[in-house]
């Protein structure tokens, strides 16, 4: 390029041409954290923020919203956001989404994250499990095309944002992360029932 010729500017990311999108995952990879770090032209909310709103959902007396699923879809299906909008939580892929980011966590390092929420034993072991033999994961790719795997075992929530982003302005899936926990003995022996 000779130097009288402008330079061209730089591209814009475009948000991509779709509607609602999953940021899902096992409790405790990391959602709520990198959402709040997704550019503000994704327009992140929480299923139970959103089911709230939509008259979906009602809050439990100790904690949490339990969500009609059924109900949200069907609200969601008759009131499609103006601009793409990423729907965050462990039921997002069940919603009636146009395309799925599935946070991902080892193990053993999400183990250690629900050990700090003091989540209850059995919990920590169910949501363990189910990151394990990639429930989610399978969950998703059964209802979509556009499914996208992230690893955050080692990254930051501002670099898990950043991956979500690539995912999510690339009009088709990324190649398959190769995340296979139960190649890890550790796991494999975690999910073990214990000796007597």
């Amino acid at each position: 390029m000779s130097s009288s010729e402008p330079i061209p500017a730089p591209r814009r990311a475009r948000p991509p041409p779709f509607g609602w999108v999953a940021l899902t995952g096992s409790p405790g990879v990391g959602k709520s954290v990198a959402a709040r770090f997704l550019p503000s032209r994704y327009r992140a909310v929480e299923v139970s923020s959103l089911a709230l709103s939509l008259g979906c959902g009602h809050r439990l007396a100790r904690h949490g919203v339990e969500v009609d699923v059924a109900l949200l879809s069907r609200r969601m299906r008759a009131s499609p956001p103006p601009t793409p909008r990423v729907v965050v939580g462990h039921l997002a892929h069940l919603l009636p989404v146009d395309r799925a980011v599935v946070l991902r966590c080892h193990p053993r390092e999400l183990l250690r994250r629900l050990g700090k929420r003091s989540a209850p034993a059995a919990r920590r072991r169910e949501n363990v499990a189910s990151e394990a033999i990639d429930l989610i994961v399978s969950e998703a790719r059964a209802r979509l095309s556009l499914v996208d795997e992230v690893d955050t075992t080692r990254r930051t929530p501002r670099g898990s944002a950043r991956e979500v982003v690539r995912c999510l302005e690339s009009p088709r899936p990324r190649a398959p992360a190769e995340i296979d926990w139960l190649a890890d003995p550790w796991v494999t022996e975690y999910l073990l029932p214990s000796r007597p």
